[in-house]
């Protein structure tokens, strides 16, 4: 058996971040494939959303988390983690382990934040203990089509999230920091609330700067 790991929302100062898993087979890769997996920032919503529906009739297992912004913020200011990768870490090691006490996974493929995906690999290795190999790759999404799958099982989820939080708090663009709508939510919330709403993250220096 074999797995994929991916997140998706790391870098929007607005809504969550989501890390799934997916496991497979290795004879079911072929049929990934053929639905037509792929990296999820090059598949459109709608058609991520119909292969997301279709992974669950083929994949053995698969799980994802949700990491609100407060965590977020607190991985990033050293509280609690040491940084915003190893938040990432802990909550591919969970996964794992989890996922391991359903399928018989005995190799992880990674899509690794960490500039050296090595070091990132081997901590991973650490946590998870003896019995799978861990391959971590920088744009691992776009080289194995297992972590693919995970990428579009993340994005389709924080999509319906993001959805989820503009009937109530309005809309406010794709959340990233680039998008000038974002900008305009955060800094219109600011002048009329004088505070934040949970959902942004208090730590980028983007507010900073807003501010």
């Amino acid at each position: 058996m074999v797995a994929g790991i991916d997140e998706a929302g790391r870098g929007p100062l607005i809504g969550p971040m989501v890390v799934a898993i997916a496991c497979a087979n290795p004879v079911k890769l072929k049929w990934l494939e053929a639905l037509g997996v792929k990296d999820s920032k090059l598949v459109s919503p709608g058609r991520r959303e119909k292969i997301r529906r279709a992974l669950d009739s083929i994949l053995e297992y698969s799980a994802l988390r949700v990491v609100p912004p407060d965590e977020i913020d607190k991985a990033v200011q050293r509280v609690g983690f040491a940084s915003l990768n190893e938040l990432e870490l802990r909550v591919m090691a969970e996964l794992v382990l989890e996922a391991r006490k359903r399928v018989p996974v005995e190799k992880v493929y990674v899509d690794s934040p960490d500039p050296v995906p090595e070091r990132f690999g081997r901590r991973l290795s650490e946590l998870i203990g003896g019995g799978v190999e861990v391959v971590a790759e920088n744009h691992a999404d776009r080289k194995y089509i297992i972590v693919s799958a995970a990428s579009i099982i993340a994005k389709a989820e924080r999509e319906r999230i993001v959805s989820e939080l503009k009937k109530i708090y309005g809309d406010f663009g794709s959340g990233y920091p680039s998008d000038p709508k974002t900008l305009r939510f955060v800094a219109m919330w600011i002048e009329r609330k004088g505070a934040l709403p949970p959902i942004v993250r208090r730590s980028w220096s983007t507010l900073k700067n807003l501010k």
